[in-house]
């Protein structure tokens, strides 16, 4: 395997849940350790339902917590002038009367209140809105996962969390939460090369479609992976053919590996030839990253 200049951040992405996004993820990440020890890490930003350490099987040794400020009123400064009220954009804080109501879990974060305040009435307090996880998998794969707590709806600023920890030092793989709404984005953006993976059906191929428009959208460039391969569905062929989009790989509709994934386990369980494989796969995304890197510098 060819030694490139710099570390890669790859996401995994998909248009749809259970095309097997996770299942690539973590079967690419165990087979990169293999070829080059302690040089790999995985980050869960599908913050909403993380299981890669399904896959992974990591030993957790550090939580963090994630926060963002909402207002807290003080209402002996207030002088009822509903500048906060009129600032929110979600909805978040409401004046009625000389009363000033907030509702926390609406609330952006953005500040737009507290700026606006004339007398300084309002303040930001934290709020816990989820964690991030570190840990170490058995394989060495260094473990990193955001997750929402439940009754809150703001993903975003768990997913920056989870990206913050990125290292320049090892090869990133991100899996990102299935669609294409802006969680998906806030994963996604920013990484060198997004993988799609998708099923051969018609609700596959039109999400897939989604997919590819956002990964554009967003600037990053992306391959496909058709899982659950069957050989039948030519309509997808033909797309991808018009749209000069690359198949990265197709993972065959098989009992042994549906049998692997139930265990828990990924591809790298499911048949000696899958290392090769995957350790190809991840060779083509870098040649394509070094390609646009040098057709953009050119």
């Amino acid at each position: 395997m060819a030694e490139t200049d710099r570390k890669l951040t790859v996401s995994v992405a998909a248009g749809k849940g259970g095309t097997g996004k996770t299942l690539i993820t973590c079967s690419l990440a165990q087979a990169l350790v293999s070829e080059r020890p302690g040089s790999v890490q995985v980050l869960d930003c599908d913050v909403e339902e993380p299981n890669c350490s399904i896959l992974l099987h990591p030993e957790i040794d550090r939580r963090e917590p994630v926060t963002i400020l909402v207002p807290e009123v003080d209402v002996s400064l207030c002088i009822h002038c509903r500048k906060c009220a009129h600032a929110c954009q979600v909805g978040a804080i409401a004046a009625i009367g000389k009363a000033v109501l907030t509702f926390h879990d609406l609330c952006s974060g953005c500040g737009a209140c507290a700026y606006v305040c004339p007398t300084g009435a309002i303040r930001e307090v934290p709020l816990r809105i989820g964690e991030v996880s570190h840990g170490i998998s058995p394989e060495g794969i260094d473990f990193i996962e955001g997750r929402l707590d439940v009754g809150h709806q703001r993903a975003t600023p768990v997913t920056h969390a989870v990206k913050h920890a990125i290292s320049s030092k090892l090869t990133a793989i991100v899996d990102a939460p299935p669609g294409t709404a802006c969680p998906m984005q806030e994963a996604v953006a920013e990484t060198d090369y997004c993988i799609l993976v998708t099923e051969p059906t018609p609700f596959g191929l039109a999400n897939l479609r989604e997919a590819v428009g956002t990964c554009r959208r967003i600037g990053v460039p992306c391959g496909v992976i058709v899982n659950r391969d069957r050989g039948e569905y030519a309509e997808m062929d033909e797309w991808l053919a018009a749209e000069a989009i690359e198949v990265l790989m197709r993972v065959p509709e098989r009992r042994e590996i549906a049998e692997a994934y139930s265990r828990g386990e990924t591809l790298m369980s499911a048949g000696d030839e899958w290392r090769d494989e995957l350790l190809g796969l991840y060779e083509t995304i870098a040649e394509a990253v070094a390609a646009e890197t040098a057709a953009t510098s050119a």
